[in-house]
Formats: C-alpha cells, structure tokens, sequence
C-alpha cells in the first residue's frame, strides 16, 4: 500500500501518523509472504511517503492519489516491474492513454455491470434471458476489439473502431409486453403543452404551468432530480440511458443541465449543460467546492474553475458503491443543516467503501451521510427498506425518508444507531395511515413558502409515480417522543398515465417545480430493460403556484455580504436558509465568525423565533467545523426541545472537536423531553462501549416508549459487539403437515421485496388509493385454483373489479412465471389462501405444474375478462 499523506494543515483530515504505522505492519507483512512464497514484491509504501515531502499535495485526502501522483506513482510501479528501459513507445503515449481507457470503460462495464442484479443476478428471470446473453456477447467482443487497438496504438496505428464493432454480435429487437390500446391504458401517445397541463388537476386555488420540456429542450429527457443552485438557478439530473447502457449504442451521455427563465415569464428560455459523458447521475448536490453527483460505484465531484458553468475537472471521491441495480444505487441526495450529504441506498445492495478514517461497509438498505467538510463517511442509518428514494429535513434538522417500494413514511433518529455489517436496525413506525398509502413514492419535501397558505406550513409532500400519479400532502403532528401524519390533501393529481412525478424543490420566489420523469413504462421488473416503449426522450418541468397570494422576493445568496446571508437566517422559508447556509460554507471561516457573533448578540432574546435563530447560528458554524461551543451549550438548555434536540445530533457529530462530549450527551440523555434522550441514546451508540454504556443507562432511567425501546436495546446488543437475532414469531395455521410447510415457505416468499406483499402488503390489504387490489376475503384469492394460479404465472393488467370496487388495473402484475418454480407458487398461493382472514383449499406443486404447461405457450398478461370467460365467479362478482 501507498503511504498516507499529511494534509490535516490543510482539510480537517487525519494526521497519517497512526494509519502510516499499521500501513508500515502491512508492508512488512506483505513482503515477507512475498518472499515466502518466492512472488515479486514492489515497496511503494516508503517512495511515496518520501514524495509526501514536496511542497505540492500528491493525494485528494491523504490516501488516494490525485493525478499528479499517479503519475508518479505508474513511473514508479513501471520501473520496478519492468525495469529502467527507455520507453519505445514515448512518442505514442496519448494514443496508447486513449486506447487504454478506452477498453478499461468496456471492460469496467461488463466485470461490474451495472444492473447486475438484472444483467446474472436474482432478478435475471423472467426478462433477461431475452437481451443480456446477446449483450454480454456483443460486449466482450467489442473489449477485445479494443485491446487490439491497445497492441496496434503501441506501434503507432489507429484501428477502426467502429467497422470493426460493426461486425460484432447483432443484438435482436426483444418485444414489448405492453399491449397499446388495450386493457384501458389508451394508446402510448404523449402529450405537450397546454394539452398535458390539462391531464392535472390542483387543489383549490392552487395553478400548475409547464416550466419546460423535452419538445424546447431535448436534453430533458428521463429528468429525475432537480434543485435551484445560490443563484437561484434550476438544475436538473437528466438520464436518457436508464436504466443503463445498451452494448452498440453510443456511449452514455447523461447530464446535468441548467434552465433559466432569463425573461420573467415563467417558462425556461436558456440551457446550458454544466456536465455531460454522465451514467445514470440519480443524485446531486451542491457545495462551494462543486457539485457531487452518484456515478454509480464512485461519488464524484464535478467543478467549474473558470466560472462558465460547465465543470471542468472531474475527481473521484470515493469509490466502492454498489450498483448493481441502478434504481438502488446511490441516489435523492439531500443536505442536512451543516451540508452533510444525506444519500439513500437500495436493497440486496453491499457497498465497501474505502474512506480516510476507514473502510465503511454497508448492506442493503439505507443512508450513508458524507461530510465534504471532514471528507468523513458514514453508514448513518441500516434498515429494512427497500429502495428509498425521498428524503427531506424540516426547520429542526429532523429527518424523514421515504421507503419508495413500499409506502411507509418514517422518521429517520430510531433506526440511525452504529449499525453492524449485515445487520439491519430496527426502523421506526409508519407515520401515516392506509387510507392515504401509495406506491411506489418518490421525493419529499416540507411546505416553506410564504407563497402558500399560512396552515399548510410546515405539512410533508411526497410524490407517487404507479397508480395514483400525483403528489399527497400531509400535516406533520407530534405524536409522544415522534411524529404522525394526518392527510390534508391531494396538491396535484394527473390522469394521464405517462405523468411521473419523481422530485420536487421550492423555488427561491416560493413556488414549487416538480420534475416529470414521463414514460409510458416504469419500474425495473414489470417490463424488459430494452423494452421499446421505455422512453429515452421525453422529460418536463412543472411550477405550482397559489396564485391569490404574492410571491415570495427572492433573497440575495450568491455573492451577497456576510451581514446578508445572515439576515437571510430569520426568513421563513426554509430553502432559502438552505441555499444561505451553502453559501456561507464556501466563505472565508473568520470572517463568517465574526460576523455571527455580531449578528448573534443583536437578537432579541424575548423574540417569537429566538431560539430557531440561535440553532441557525450554531449550524453556520457547525458548516463550517467550526462549533461555537458556547452556543452549543446554551442550545443545549433552550427552553424548546426541538432547539435541544437539535442541538444533541451537532453534538453527537462533533466528537473530534468537543473534548466533553460524553459529559454533555449524559445531561441530554436525562433530559425532560423523550425526544432530546432519543437523540442522546443514538448518539451514544457510535462512541467506545464505555461512554456510550453510561450514556445508555442513563437514558434508561426514564420511560422508553416505542419510538425508543428497540433502538435502546439493540444499541446496547452493538455495543457489546454483538448481533441482536430476531425472534422468530410462531407462524401459526390451520393447516398440517406438507400443507402447513408450504404455508410457511409461502410467507417467506410473500413478504420478500419486489413479491407480492409490496403492493399488496404485508397484511393483505392492498392499497387502494395507490390501485393495488386487497388479498382479504375475495373469490378472486379463495376461488377456483387454476385462475389464480394463471394469473400468478402470467400476471394480469387492465380494469378488475375486487369486492365491488373497481381497479384500473394500469400497471400490470408481475409475472411469476420466470421468478417461481412449481413449488413455489404453490407455497405463496397457500399462503394468500389461508391468511389475511381466508380459508381454502391448498394448491400443490403439480397443480402448478400442471397449469404452467397448459398455458405455456401464451404470450403477455392475462386480463381479468379474459380468465373470466375461462373460469367465471360463482355468483356476480366480476
């Protein structure tokens, strides 16, 4: 291993001095196992702390090398591999650099493909065999065409690329399991303008206008996160090669693109692309430095040095991202108050990062949080969820997620304990109510605008993209230590079927812009990946706005004095103080703090809002790593327990500054308040076993409702460096023997991700608001086996009427035909038959069997009319 660099007079980075001393062990180590077993053995670990010296850095953050240095370091490695011959090939060296690079992008895309899962993995079946054995045919092929030009730059020939790609592997056209026309979901037209404006309908006294769309820019296509920059400028991530490269086709050329409205009247008029050559960019976000954007295994910084808006330097940040599924891989980027990069990960997905502080590894679902700051990684949270794809913290710093594949809402504190690899913390509870859950969500943001109505301040948005196409909002109740969510209203709800609502920002003037993905198809596993009617075209932008009330003056960020940015602290609106505080962050440190001191001894202590402006202050210098822990201290004893619980999760981050951390996380943890303890309790779970013991048990001296009671003893089980094991809940049944078995596979099965509790859910209830049919008592589920096991192999899509109530039926079920075998089908069919309050016969693994060859040679979905026809209803529901 390379030796670390020394650059903490620099960043807020470690020294080196105890990671070169393990290193130095490592080395030695290595080399004698080398020598043991006679295998060349090269030394870079004392060469390059000797070039550390220098007066120039030779790594971004100490271990990984910034090009300087890997130019250094491949002379080195070259030379003691190779030996100190004159290169022969000097002359040609750019050409060999391209051609090198060149291949290692194809070869990267087939050794780590993205969409692995999809491409070999467990979600292979049942569209894969259609497309990817030809494609990683056809790709291999075109690798090797390319190490070829490698050998022949050397000698100072070009190889024609692309005649020879020509003659590689044809890949066929794979068909459309979309019927058009048919089964209710009208044609696969796509509408524009004020045609599409139409198709959504508002909530009283609220307007929705086209901003832009792919038709005035075409660079708008498959738009999926957007957010308004210091200048109040509207960025949008852009993937028209979703859900991921297609070997044949040009490279990907994903962006980041910004629209102005350059004239006031509230349509974009100006583009320019900030950057492009991206694959699959589904999460961005600002800071002084740049811009960070996912790239699937790497998180990159993007930047402009010479202020034309379009980056031109490109560094890899970190790397070791899982992303073998594209729709889970990093993704929703969102700050918190200090610019701590919030980012959500997806399930079955077990990502290893290398850091400056460490390896962080993580599995499945949940948040990593990175501090450009510190250059600091971590696993903020690892839960059960599947693929969360909204995040959003309110005027306190607390934070909300949304789970995407399933419709819970949570908190995120409770399950944001020190997480242990392959463990998943317990979660919190859903905050919302069946009646008003849908799937799958995407985007959350909290109503801060002066520009709407002053009762609906402060209430959740979140979107939702199959079945009920629009966007929910929710008032935000306290409820004992946590919160709950009471339905206010629809905000906006489209009726055509191509509007896909994914993210939403608010705009510096107040209004809301909602980015449209718009495609007739959606989702990975209902449809092949090259399925011709996925869209890689169209994309819009919407603006909401409430028209009886005037807008809100946007405030001056970009380039505004200190004095200014820090009066823009006292505004209501959230985002603005969003924008404010990134601002500041890129400033001049003392100065910031000098002012604020200022700014801070001229409030009014008896103001309505005091205290909020107070944690404001504190978070500037939070942002800064700068912690004022006078203030700190004093918001530790604020009247309001959200400033105190606020104050608690600056503390529990800022370890390396605070030297009496414990101390102050002890008194919070006997706090008056359960929510303030809550945040003690987690905090202690990421300190040494010893302090964080104490912590615990002070926390425990007062009442553990349910918000707290499973974090408490799962923080107590990790800091004893040891697995808390789930109980296994009796299973119970009426069924014996070989059925009951079946039973108990079938509920595995039912409640795996992306099966059949996803929609339906857990408890068979379905959702009706979201048009997913309930599984309770309904001859369609305790009716004639065969038809249900057809529509289980098959799927179905189109109009269906489940217990007199009609469902559209838009977006198909499943078909389980490639992902089940005979055994378990029957299982999973047992199991829906005998649960949720249902009593019938069980269906073995030969009737399966049986049924699977009979219709083997049907193509696409059933439809309810149709399985009617063949087995009808023995009384009239249809």
């Amino acid at each position: 291993p390379i030796a670390f660099e020394d650059l903490s007079d620099r960043y807020n980075l470690p020294d080196g001095v105890a990671e070169n001393q393990n290193l130095l062990m490592y080395t030695k180590a290595i080399q004698k196992i080398a020598e043991k077993h006679q295998v060349p053995f090269v030394d870079v670990f004392k060469p390059t702390k000797e070039w550390y010296a220098g007066e120039a850095p030779m790594t971004i953050d100490g271990f990984q090398l910034n090009d300087s240095g890997y130019q250094k370091f491949a002379e080195l490695l070259a030379d003691q591999i190779f030996g100190y011959d004159k290169s022969k090939t000097a002359s040609n060296r750019q050409m060999v650099l391209d051609a090198v690079l060149e291949k290692n992008w194809f070869w990267h895309d087939d050794y780590k493909s993205p969409n692995g899962v999809h491409v070999f993995g467990r979600r292979y079946n049942p569209f894969g065999p259609d497309n990817y054995p030809h494609e990683i045919k056809k790709k291999r092929e075109m690798t090797a065409i390319r190490d070829t030009a490698i050998w022949m730059a050397a000698s100072g020939l070009e190889m024609d690329i692309k005649a020879a790609d020509k003659k590689t592997h044809p890949l066929s056209q794979v068909p459309t399991n979309y019927k058009v026309g048919d089964y209710g979901r009208g044609t696969a037209k796509y509408l524009y303008g004020k045609e599409a404006e139409q198709t959504i309908t508002t909530a009283p006294g609220y307007q929705i206008e086209l901003f832009a769309s792919e038709k005035e820019f075409p660079d708008l296509a498959n738009p999926v996160q957007l957010s308004f920059d210091n200048l109040g400028r509207l960025w949008v991530a852009v993937m028209p090669t979703y859900p991921h490269y297609k070997p044949g086709d040009p490279k990907p050329n994903d962006k980041l693109l910004i629209l102005e409205d350059t004239d006031g009247d509230n349509k974009a008029d100006k583009q320019t692309i900030f950057a492009e050559g991206l694959h699959i960019p589904v999460g961005f976000e600002f800071a002084p430095e740049g811009v960070y954007v996912s790239q699937g295994t790497n998180l990159k910084l993007y930047s402009d040095t010479d202020g034309d808006d379009q980056a031109d330097k490109v560094e890899i940040i970190l790397s070791g991202f899982d992303d073998h599924d594209t729709h889970h891989v990093i993704s929703a980027f969102c700050a918190d108050p200090s610019g701590a990069i919030f980012m959500g990960e997806g399930v079955f997905l077990h990502s290893n990062i290398e850091t400056p502080y460490g390896p962080v590894r993580a599995t499945n679902g949940g948040f990593f949080r990175y501090s450009p700051q510190r250059r600091h990684l971590e696993r903020t949270a690892q839960i059960p969820i599947p693929n969360p794809w909204g995040t959003a913290f309110d005027d306190w710093g607390q934070c909300l997620f949304a789970e995407t594949s399933g419709p819970a809402i949570r908190w995120m504190l409770p399950g944001s304990i020190r997480p242990r690899y392959g463990q998943a913390n317990d979660q919190a509870k859903v905050l919302l109510g069946e009646e008003h859950m849908v799937r799958p969500t995407s985007g959350l943001e909290f109503v801060s605008s002066r520009h709407f109505q002053d009762e609906v301040q402060g209430d959740l948005l979140i979107n939702n993209t199959i079945g009920f196409l629009g966007m929910k909002q929710h008032q935000v109740m306290d409820d004992k230590t946590g919160y709950r969510l009471e339905w206010r209203q629809d905000l906006i709800h489209g009726s055509d079927p191509n509007f896909r609502p994914v993210d939403m920002e608010f705009a510096p003037d107040g209004s809301l812009y909602v980015v449209d993905w718009h495609n007739v198809l959606i989702g990975h596993m209902q449809h092949n990946a090259r399925d011709p009617l996925r869209d890689h075209v169209h994309g819009r932008i919407y603006r909401i706005t409430y028209p009886s009330r005037p807008l809100v003056e946007p405030a001056e960020v970009a380039g505004a004095s200190i004095s200014t940015l820090l009066d823009n602290l006292k505004l209501s609106e959230y985002r603005t103080r969003y924008r404010t505080r990134r601002e500041l962050r890129g400033r001049d440190a003392e100065q910031v703090l000098e002012a604020l001191q200022i700014w801070k001894d001229q409030l009014d202590p008896k103001g309505e809002k005091y205290e909020h402006h107070l944690l404001e202050a504190l978070w500037v210098t939070w942002g800064l790593n700068r912690i004022d822990e006078d203030l700190l201290s004093q918001l530790l004893q604020a009247n309001d327990f959200r400033a105190r619980a606020a104050a608690v999760q600056v503390l529990r981050y800022t370890g390396h500054q605070i030297e009496n951390q414990v101390e102050l996380l002890m008194k919070a943890a006997g706090d008056d308040h359960a929510h303030v303890r809550l945040e003690a309790l987690v905090a202690g779970s990421w300190l040494l076993k010893e302090d964080g013991m104490k912590i615990l048990g002070e926390a425990a001296q007062y009442p553990l409702d349910e918000w707290m009671e499973a974090a408490h003893t799962r923080a107590i089980t990790h800091l004893n460096d040891q697995n808390l094991e789930r109980k296994n809940k009796e299973i119970r049944t009426h069924l014996e023997g070989t059925d009951r078995d079946l039973f108990v596979k079938g509920k595995a099965l039912y409640e795996q991700d992306g099966y059949c509790g996803t929609c339906h859910q857990q408890q068979g209830q379905g959702l009706s608001a979201a048009g997913y049919p309930l599984l309770r008592q309904t001859r369609w589920v305790v009716g004639d086996p065969e038809r249900l096991i057809k529509l289980s192999l098959k799927g179905i899509i189109g109009p269906m009427t489940v217990k007199n109530r009609q469902y559209q039926g838009t977006v198909p079920m499943t078909p389980f035909e490639g992902l089940m075998s005979d055994e378990e089908v029957a299982a999973v069919l047992t199991y829906v038959r005998n649960t949720f309050g249902n009593r019938a016969s069980p269906i073995q693994p030969e009737d399966v069997q049986s049924v699977r060859e009979e219709i083997k040679d049907k193509q696409g979905f059933y439809t309810a009319s149709e399985l009617l026809e063949m087995h009808p209803h023995p009384t009239a529901e249809r």
